[in-house]
């Protein structure tokens, strides 16, 4: 008896548990059902009683947005036009003002400009505000609505109202619309053996053009240190930036993407390779860098590859997917954060140099006196003959070679802090044999 009466109360209490679990379940549909017919008794007013006509579709789109953009500033639904432009970011060529940008606090903020772009040229830098386009306030557009706006046909002006972080009012900018170039790695030879490598962005041919880099370096004798040049990178290609990063590093973390549960969460390692640079690296970063550049910076850091120097980065530390959707439209929807090999968030936080310099803008030279020599004066006598020929190509390489060194020295002059990059990469080797 007593038994049968224990079996009773067991099997009371676990009914009691599955009511109650049933209960809950049917609360949340309950709640569920209640924010969606608020959501249509909204709907049916604004089509009933707004002020204009608003097809119903437009309302859809425009709830959808919100939803997303409500979420972090990176996620959103793009128009088939947008998710367009947003491909060609990266895997074609496109026209517009050359400057990646993001929303904070309802404000479009640039992360930075493009180099050899219209807006780098007009003077755009990290940090300013983007208060209108072509008169418009950008307060009441979307980003993906501030990007289309400044994009259009080549040769096309675009009028900016910019707030520059260091002036009180506003400034108009009147800038020409042209092609946005996708060749996102330049390098110079600074001193024999040592080179400058700047990546601009991450695009789907970073990798293969800094391994080009690298085999003129190599081509030219031994890299006896390089100062890799990540200033103003607003990022790009996650596949590119974990590439690059392989490059310079043997084994080991990379960075490491933690979604919501563990099926959006993954490590990409760094695996041995022939090609890999083992030379003494300085990496350049500023308030410019940005998601992609601070996923290398991070790692060579981490991974005590390099030394960073500069200002602190950006602090963009999430993955964003881009997902197709039947209508032509697109998804861009924050998946994960991403983690550098010491298992640090750069969220919010960015990238602190391990020597902070900050920017110096060089001091404006006096012009070199004016001279003349033979060569500038008119009609004056060209050397004759086949031996002619060869002293006036000879000549013009020497001048070519002349030119390329006066230029670099010119960086080096007005850039300080690529100019102690250039001694740090220098004294490395020195000071790892002092540790020794």
């Amino acid at each position: 008896m007593k038994k049968i009466r224990m079996m009773t109360t067991a099997s009371l209490a676990l009914a009691t548990f599955l009511a109650g679990g049933g209960v809950m379940k049917a609360v949340s549909a309950e709640a569920d059902y209640e924010s969606l017919r608020r959501f249509s008794q909204i709907l049916d007013m604004v089509e009933q009683y707004y002020v204009k006509e608003v097809s119903q579709k437009e309302l859809l789109d425009g709830a959808l947005k919100g939803m997303l953009e409500n979420l972090d500033p990176h996620s959103t639904l793009m128009s088939k036009k947008e998710f367009q432009e947003m491909q060609e970011n990266t895997s074609g060529e496109f026209f517009g003002v050359g400057i990646e940008i993001t929303m904070q606090n309802g404000q479009v903020l640039v992360v930075s400009p493009i180099e050899d772009t219209p807006g780098h040229r007009a003077g755009l830098r990290a940090g300013d505000i983007i208060v209108s386009v072509d008169g418009e306030l950008t307060m009441d557009m979307t980003l993906t609505e501030v990007v289309s706006k400044m994009r259009g046909k080549r040769g096309t002006d675009v009028e900016l109202q910019v707030l520059h972080n260091d002036s009180p009012k506003p400034v108009t900018m009147k800038i020409t619309r042209d092609a946005i170039p996708l060749i996102s790695v330049k390098s110079r030879e600074l001193e024999p053996g040592y080179w400058w490598i700047r990546i601009t962005r991450f695009s789907g041919h970073t990798a293969e053009d800094l391994a080009e880099a690298l085999k003129k370096a190599r081509g030219k004798g031994e890299i006896k240190g390089i100062v890799l040049d990540l200033r103003n990178n607003p990022g790009g290609l996650l596949d590119q930036s974990v590439e690059v990063s392989d490059m310079f590093l043997r084994n080991g973390d990379i960075v490491s993407m933690r979604g919501r549960d563990a099926k959006g969460s993954s490590t990409f390692k760094a695996r041995s390779q022939e090609s890999d640079v083992d030379s003494p690296m300085v990496v350049l970063v500023n308030a410019g860098s940005a998601s992609a550049s601070e996923i290398v910076a991070g790692a060579l850091r981490d991974r005590k590859r390099a030394l960073i120097l500069g200002e602190q980065t950006f602090g963009k530390g999430s993955v964003q997917n881009l997902i197709p959707l039947a209508d032509g439209t697109g998804l861009k929807l924050t998946v994960a954060r991403y983690y550098t090999p010491s298992g640090k968030s750069i969220q919010a936080e960015g990238i602190k140099p391990d020597f902070e310099i900050a920017w110096e803008n060089p001091r404006e030279e006096e012009a070199p006196a004016f001279s003349v020599r033979e060569k500038d004066l008119r009609r004056h006598l060209e050397q004759k003959g086949k031996k002619g020929d060869e002293a006036k190509k000879a000549k013009e390489k020497a001048d070519e070679k002349d030119k390329g060194a006066e230029d670099v020295k010119n960086m080096i002059a007005r850039d300080n802090q690529l100019r102690l990059a250039l001694q740090f990469v220098k004294t490395l080797p020195v000071l790892k044999e002092l540790q020794k």
